[in-house]
């Protein structure tokens, strides 16, 4: 029963995992590289000391093809073979030293990419608390899980290897160049010719491998979603023998995710060997005429080894970076995916200034009011209710007819779209989101526990409650009993969303959360439609204490709960088309009266 509505709240216009997921469409690079800067840049300190070890390991480096090519000509050659060991302990020592900057370097480097990514996890899971219910209405749980673990990993995988590596690869391709020029100009001039020929490679595959690394994010995504959906509903699969059809829907998203992850990877696979033919050819090259300048007597042999070594670590840079590449587009695709939810608009831009904040009365009008979910597909029509301090309202009606959309709209999940909402007068699109929710109590049908002990899910309705306030709420809603014979009492550990307890223990659990709240006005969401008789009972004992002096609305499945309500209104198709009493609407024998007998025929 009720109307479409958010998680728990009635059916909402979600897509499953099965819907159409959002396109994701490729941002420029620029911009996105620009924006991870913005993150990266805010760790100066170990960028710096990165730079600075990087610079020390990539000097170190250079000086050693130059270190070579004097022993060739100084002691190899001449055959000194003192100076000859000395020159080889400095050798030793230099790359020693090289390869301990290197890895202090990769050590800072390490807590400079988490750092970055932990800032990066931290805003994205912040501006997901803010977004509205619809963005979450059409995006599954698995798509958004994708987004804040394998995107922001493959950022951080990235940066801590690709990053350190940048900053290596300029360092050595100036170094070389300069070192080059200095030993030999036309040998410099031999190297550079293979240069442009790698960098129009390693460009053209740029351009189509980001695409393909986009979408294998995409896909990831949709794979993830479908897994998070059916391992929550084995129950369901289970029950009407599904299996098979899950296994094959399954192995249809997995198929998409191989097909796209074998392009993207063999594409990028092409950047490597197909640089380092180009690579070979310029070695061969180098080799060929630098042995015929020797021969001349236009250079020395140690300087042609040294040369040889130098344009060695001048193209290396290049390749590392082409290994590197797959690793690099699929970051950038990742950073994208998560500055697209980052930049989608949250519940408080709607350019309103919400400013009211007091406490609430109690006092509830809905004034002509009208919603969709969708555009030209209304839910409510014209609802017009007023609800004085302390009544309670009961909304019944067929399901679909939209009951649980008229709480979603008084706990501003949704803005209506014509009419009037006001609480204490004001209207409700005036007050602050923050403060409005602060004092509204919720019970859902779908009683929703956290992986916590019982003491910390009720606190959750007030984090600085003490423990004996939580343990008299657990009284109240007459849960204390079944709480205390459990092995740890009120520090017992549920499992997730509560599953080593009973429905009704778990909606028990909700109402002293709620009791804890103490909010103005509570909403009960059909809180007694999936449990037994007894329980039932149970649960409108700890209802009754809850709604004492508050302003409820409650949401019924069962009618016999709600006979002693102040209004009941009767909504079918949007509209309300009866209010009144029980006995009122009895007495008239329209809609209510229908519903109240079936559900007494059914029972007899």
């Amino acid at each position: 029963m009720g109307g479409p509505g958010p998680m728990g709240m009635g059916g909402g216009p979600g897509h499953g995992a099965r819907g159409m997921m959002p396109k994701v469409r490729p941002k420029r690079l620029g911009p996105t590289l620009k924006r991870l800067w913005g993150y990266i840049g805010r760790q100066r300190a170990g960028l710096v000391a990165v730079f600075v070890l990087t610079a020390l390991s990539s000097g170190l480096a250079l000086i050693g093809p130059y270190l070579l090519g004097r022993a060739i000509d100084l002691y190899i050659i001449p055959r000194d073979y003192d100076g000859l060991v000395w020159l080889c302990c400095t050798l030793l020592a230099v790359y020693v030293l090289s390869t301990a900057m290197g890895w202090i370097q990769a050590y800072v480097m390490a807590g400079v990419s988490q750092r970055t990514v932990r800032e990066m996890r931290r805003d994205m899971f912040e501006h997901l608390q803010k977004l509205p219910l619809r963005f979450f209405d059409s995006r599954t749980h698995g798509e958004l899980m994708s987004r804040t673990t394998n995107d922001i990993e493959n950022v951080s995988n990235s940066l801590n290897q690709s990053l350190s590596q940048l900053i290596n690869s300029v360092l050595t391709i100036i170094g070389s160049l300069t070192l080059m020029l200095g030993l030999n100009v036309w040998l410099t001039l031999v190297s550079l010719v293979t240069i442009p020929l790698t960098m129009f490679v390693t460009g053209q595959i740029a351009k189509r491998t980001r695409s393909h690394f986009t979408a294998q994010q995409r896909h990831l995504g949709e794979l993830n979603g479908y897994i998070e959906e059916t391992v929550t509903g084995q129950k369901v699969v289970k029950s009407f023998h599904r299996e098979q059809k899950a296994l094959e829907e399954f192995q249809s998203h997995n198929e998409q995710l191989r097909n796209v992850g074998i392009r993207a990877q063999i594409l990028s696979g092409f950047m490597g060997p197909v640089n380092n033919v180009i690579n070979n050819f310029s070695f061969a090259l180098i080799a060929a005429i630098g042995g015929w300048m020797a021969i001349r007597d236009f250079t020395t042999i140690g300087v042609v080894v040294s040369f040889m070594n130098y344009s060695r670590q001048f193209t290396r840079p290049i390749n590392d970076l082409a290994n590197q590449f797959n690793m690099i587009q699929s970051a950038i695709a990742g950073a994208e995916r998560v500055f697209e939810i980052m930049d989608t608009g949250t519940e408080y831009d709607d350019g309103r200034q919400s400013a009211i904040d007091k406490p609430i009365r109690g006092e509830v009008r809905f004034d002509n009011v009208t919603f969709s979910y969708k555009e030209g597909v209304p839910v409510l029509k014209n609802v017009t209710l007023t609800a004085k301090p302390g009544d309670t309202i009961a909304l019944v009606g067929p399901t679909g007819a939209g009951k649980t959309t008229i709480v979603n709209l008084l706990t501003r999940f949704y803005d209506i779209d014509q009419g009037n909402v006001t609480i204490d007068g004001d209207d409700l699109r005036e007050w602050d989101k923050n403060r409005l929710r602060g004092q509204l109590g919720i019970v859902l049908q779908d009683a929703y526990l956290f992986s916590d002990t019982i003491r910390e899910n009720i606190r959750y309705g007030r984090l600085d409650a003490t423990d004996e306030q939580i343990e008299a709420a657990g009284r109240l809603a007459n849960a204390d009993t079944f709480i205390r014979k459990l092995p740890s009492g009120y520090d017992t550990l549920l499992s997730a969303e509560g599953g080593n307890l009973s429905q009704g223990q778990r909606q028990l659990i909700t109402i002293a959360r709620a009791i804890l709240a103490d909010p103005a006005i509570l909403i009960l969401d059909e809180a007694t439609s999936s449990v037994d008789t007894r329980t039932e009972m149970h649960i409108q004992e700890a209802m009754k204490s809850l709604m004492q002096g508050r302003t409820s609305f409650v949401i019924a499945h069962r009618l016999s709960t709600i006979r002693e309500a102040d209004q009941i209104l009767v909504i079918n198709g949007g509209e309300i088309i009866e209010r009144g009493t029980h006995h009122e609407l009895l007495e008239r024998r329209g809609f209510y009266y229908e519903l109240y007998t079936s559900q007494f025929k059914r029972v007899g």
